[in-house]
């Protein structure tokens, strides 16, 4: 480890090529996730699909980051990272474009996973290219691409439904397909700059090195980052898939106006993910900012089902804070841990898990929701999550390492 980066100082600049190709890969991260949720109303009712299959529409993002994102680092090791992030982007491209096309709710769940395959690779690989090309500058660079995350999460859920009335007439029958469509014209941009940079394979099996998280079951701290990661993430994909429609439906709002509400609360993610990891490194116990989070959103929650439309913009930017859940989470992978070969395990522990414990929220508030068509059994899964966020939360802030309570514990280097 002490020679990786002597090594990677050696290396001449990093052409602005990859530098844009890193950005504008980060860019499209969310794009598929966050542009189904403004005209969901548009998509049920032009494939009239049913309750289960509109959640299972809202739940495929979560399972393909867990599924694909646990291979993505032998995939890089085989075909180098580069190829394997633009080889997503093609098939986000693919995915994105043709899905708009089709009028089947089957293929349009498939396509989805389609679009959703080059974000789940590029949610692993994006920190490890990060690292490799810019070892004096880590910090900058992660707090660019995730930035131009943050901006793209916004520009789907906000820009969606604008595309569409621009580009299609008013919001029906063929005009969401324009604005979901209009999402694989930025994917097809994304892939352009790397094309310049396919020949370079990096670094053989640094791409790998996260393999080993099943180590982590031996950590009750490894299981809390876990089950915090999942009680936020299933927070954070029930609010970008279905709040759009709870807007429409309980507060009266257009599409367009629900469009921007999501919009603003997923904004909320740049300040939020400058500030949150700044404030926990600075302090030993990390709890009380899971405690302040957990209670954002239940007063958000709350006021949702009391007064949905008067204050609707409060409620949307507690649930902005509450989110922060999610910067704190990846901050405490390397909080609670020792070593580089520590945090990667953590890293591929909590992820994996996380996701796989989050998949089930977007699907339920589908079946939920489509039963009665009302929002009370939806809301109670999210307040019942909150608990258990707290719980998760306040262990895994405590300072202490996950290299204490393994044994053998992980060696050190």
């Amino acid at each position: 480890m002490t020679s990786a980066v002597p090594e990677a100082r050696r290396s001449t600049a990093v052409p602005w090529t990859l530098t844009a190709a890193i950005l504008l890969t980060a860019l499209n991260l969310r794009t598929a996730v966050t542009s189904i949720g403004p005209v969901l109303v548009e998509i049920t009712d032009g494939l009239q699909l049913g309750g289960s299959a509109t959640g299972a529409l809202t739940t495929v993002p979560v399972a393909c980051f867990a599924v694909v994102g646990w291979y993505a680092p032998a995939l890089a090791h085989r075909f180098g990272e580069h190829r394997a992030v633009a080889a997503g982007l093609g098939l986000m491209t693919v995915g994105l474009a043709t899905r708009a096309l089709v009028d089947s709710g089957a293929l349009l769940l498939l396509l989805t996973v389609v679009a959703l395959v080059g974000g789940a690779l590029s949610n692993v690989l994006l920190p490890s290219l990060v690292k490799r090309h810019f070892p004096d500058r880590i910090g900058a660079m992660t707090a660019a691409y995730t930035t131009a995350l943050a901006v793209g999460a916004t520009a789907g859920a906000g820009l969606t439904v604008p595309l569409a009335q621009a580009l299609g007439g008013s919001l029906g029958e063929g005009s969401w397909r324009v604005g979901l469509g209009a999402w694989a014209v930025v994917s097809a941009v994304a892939v352009l700059p790397w094309l310049l940079h396919l020949r370079e394979r990096g670094a053989p099996g640094a791409a790998s090195q996260g393999r080993g998280g099943g180590r982590m079951v031996r950590s009750r701290t490894a299981w809390a980052l876990a089950v915090l990661f999942g009680a936020q993430s299933m927070q954070a994909y029930i609010s970008l898939g279905w709040f759009a429609q709870f807007h429409r439906e309980e507060g009266g709002f257009t599409a367009a106006q629900a469009g921007l509400l999501v919009a603003f609360l997923s904004g909320l993610s740049i300040p939020v993910s400058v500030v949150v990891p700044t404030l926990a490194a600075r302090l030993r116990s990390q709890s009380p900012i899971v405690a302040v989070m957990t209670a954002c959103y239940a007063v958000a929650y709350t006021g949702m089902l009391l007064s949905p439309r008067t204050g609707a913009w409060l409620w949307a930017f507690l649930v902005g804070i509450g989110a922060g859940a999610f910067p704190l989470s990846l901050t405490l992978i390397a909080l609670r841990t020792r070593t580089a070969d520590a945090t990667s395990s953590l890293s591929a522990f909590m992820q994996s898990v996380g996701y796989v414990l989050a998949g089930g929220g977007p699907f339920l508030v589908g079946v939920l929701h489509g039963r009665s068509g009302e929002w009370g059994g939806p809301f109670a899964l999210l307040f019942g999550a909150l608990p258990i966020m707290l719980v998760a939360g306040w262990l895994a802030g405590r300072p202490v390492y996950v290299e204490d309570e393994l044994s053998p514990p992980v060696s050190q280097r």
